[in-house]
């Protein structure tokens, strides 16, 4: 029987909280973790850390050390993991113990254990024993490790201890043998002085010399880029894909500003909902960069590829881009048929981000995506892509115009408009109040398709959005009890007019602050990231616009900007009729002139916004 002691790196979880619903969005690479909870049983089997590199050759600073070389059913051993005391630097993080037939080092786990450090250590269940492994609770650095195995019933002839042990994220040991000890009386047969076991060799990645270029795109190679059009060789700030077709295989060039990794995947649905899409990282490490191929089943973090499916890996750094380049074979052997082929079609999704010792964390923007599927070996092609989904790009026109436009200009309307158009009606009502009545419906249709727009895309709720969402069901809630409030209004010389209308008053006031804070967080929603400061400051320049207007009718309206000339008492006495409907029209024609600027300098920003929309 064979005990292992299993080290598996724990690296930094994931940040913030999980989608609460499925959603469809945003995400191409949630953070690449280890296991920072040492819920490690996904390594039981093989003990490989999954981390995407191969195991060091160096000699491990560990020992593996028992209290005892002999036992009987039930004895209890206690068994410790410890830093050579020579060796400086060498504290691990994690840790995964096993107990194993020294026979048959594949087989299940066999006996349990009981703690002995809680605080750092934890029970897991490997195979069908409760309690037949120990793992660590936290990725803090320790220097030893103490665990009690008890021995089964019915034991094997004998026991081996083993450790996979990582110092961080890329160094680590597989499987390093501890002692034997044996069954009283038992003869054991030695296990061999090697079970270490094999890990796939990975390409070391060659520096490329030069920078990437558009050249070809269309004609030669197949391009994704953003801004569009754009060109790496000159543009710092491109985020480059290309892909050529060349006999078996497809050559791949990636490259973009970011200070952690560049990425790409294929998926065969815009949203990454179906599972085991593709994923390829180039992750800086230090003055270097990793390539790996990954998996991504369903929205989770990536899972790096124990084989390596890539060739012809090289990599550059340059004034804060990453870029590599790497082949891949079209079609990969049976022991590969989970990875994708590369003669079908697929959406891409080009991400990048940060990272720390080679561990990728969720992606600072939305992704790239491309418009339309592609077939990675088709014709070269040069591909349209967006960061914003058309969906989410609806939902920021309709609330803009909502409440920016048709909110502001309905207030207006009503506040001060309805001495103007007199013995006018429109349908049996009073001008005002029909243009007023219009444009607040239309504010309530345009908020409720706009309200319903993230939520199609997303499938459901997204708590990654923040309080912009709370604030936006707010102002859904508010916009319909508005009109209702406004169908069961008293008479006007009902006793209880006046309490409607401080009410009509203060829910509209309301609303209307809730919905502009709501839209300032939006415009920096990653599904709808629109370029800072400039688009903060078009969009507090249309708030302060409305602001200035209203204030300049106030005044008005409270005599503090006069329109009229003063005349004598004797004149007004004898001209009163005619000066009162000059002066009437005087202030009617300065109210729709100021009405006129308003509108104009509220398209202006309106059309700033959304032309910034379209072109994300």
């Amino acid at each position: 029987m064979l005990l292992i002691l299993t080290f598996v790196a724990p690296v930094m979880g994931m940040q913030g909280p999980r989608l609460f619903l499925v959603v469809v969005a945003a995400c191409l690479i949630k953070e690449a973790s280890g296991f920072p909870n040492g819920k490690v049983s996904v390594a039981c089997g093989d003990m490989k850390p999954q981390h995407g590199h191969a195991s060091s050759s160096k000699s491990a600073p560990y020992n593996i050390t028992v209290d005892q070389t002999t036992f009987s059913p039930g004895d209890q051993i206690t068994v410790t993991l410890q830093v050579v005391p020579t060796t400086e630097g060498a504290a691990f993080k994690g840790f995964l113990i096993e107990a194993r037939d020294v026979e048959n080092l594949d087989g299940p786990a066999v006996g349990s254990f009981s703690l002995l450090n809680p605080s750092e250590s934890q029970l897991l269940q490997c195979g069908d024993t409760q309690g037949s492994a120990v793992s660590h609770t936290s990725k803090s650095k320790k220097t030893d490790i103490q665990a009690m195995w008890k021995a089964p019933e019915n034991p094997p002839l004998g026991v081996q201890f083993m450790a996979t042990v990582v110092q961080k994220y890329k160094v680590y040991w597989v499987k390093l043998p501890g002692p034997v000890v044996s069954l009283n009386g038992a003869t054991v047969v030695p296990p061999p002085k090697s079970t270490t076991t094999a890990t796939t060799a990975l390409t070391t990645p060659s520096v490329w010399n030069k920078p990437f270029s558009s050249e070809g795109c269309g004609r030669r190679k197949s391009c994704l880029r953003d801004p569009e059009g754009c060109d790496p060789e000159r543009d710092p700030l491109c985020f480059f894909l290309s892909f050529t077709p060349e006999e078996h295989t497809v050559l791949f060039e990636l490259s973009g500003p970011s200070s952690g990794y560049m990425s790409f995947a294929l998926s065969q649905d815009k949203w990454m909902v179906g599972g085991d899409d593709d994923a390829y990282l180039c992750v800086r490490d230090g003055d270097r960069v990793d390539i790996n191929a990954a998996y991504l089943p369903g929205r989770t973090e990536p899972e790096f590829a124990t084989q390596n499916v890539l060739s012809d890996m090289s990599w550059r750094l340059a004034d804060g881009v990453i870029q590599c380049r790497f082949r891949r074979e079209i079609h990969l052997p049976v022991h590969n048929r989970s990875r994708f082929s590369l003669d079908q079609s697929f959406f891409l999704f080009v991400a990048h981000g940060r990272s720390a010792d080679g561990v990728v964390h969720r992606h600072d923007r939305q992704p790239l995506i491309s418009t339309y599927q592609t077939v990675i070996t088709g014709p070269p092609k040069d591909l349209a892509g967006s960061r914003s989904p058309l969906l989410m790009k609806f939902h920021g026109v309709f609330m803009l115009v909502a409440w920016m436009t048709t909110v502001t200009t309905g207030v207006i309307i009503a506040r001060y408009f309805k001495m103007d158009w007199p013995g006018t009606t429109l349908l049996g009502q009073s001008v005002w109040f029909q243009v007023h009545r219009a444009l607040m419906i239309l504010t309530v249709l345009l908020t409720s398709v706009g309200f319903m727009l993230p939520f199609i895309y997303r499938g459901g709720w997204s708590k990654r959005a923040g309080s912009h969402p709370y604030l936006g069901c707010t102002v859904m809630a508010l916009s319909v009890i508005q009109p209702i409030m406004a169908l069961v209004r008293p008479a006007q010389d009902s006793s209880r007019r006046n309490i409607f209308n401080w009410a009509h008053w203060g829910t509209g006031t309301t609303v209307q602050i809730l919905a502009v804070a709501a839209i300032f967080l939006g415009i920096q929603q990653q599904a709808l990231l629109l370029p800072v400061p400039w688009s903060t400051g078009i969009l507090a320049g249309c708030v302060v616009w409305g602001i200035l207007i209203d204030l300049l009718l106030e005044f008005h309206n409270r005599g503090v900007i006069q329109t009229t000339v003063t005349v004598s008492e004797d004149k007004e006495s004898i001209l009163s009729t005619h000066l009162d409907k000059e002066r009437q029209r005087k202030v009617s024609l300065f109210r729709k002139i100021v009405l006129a600027v308003f509108l104009v300098g509220n398209f202006g920003f309106l059309s700033g916004l959304i032309n910034t929309i379209a072109s994300m």
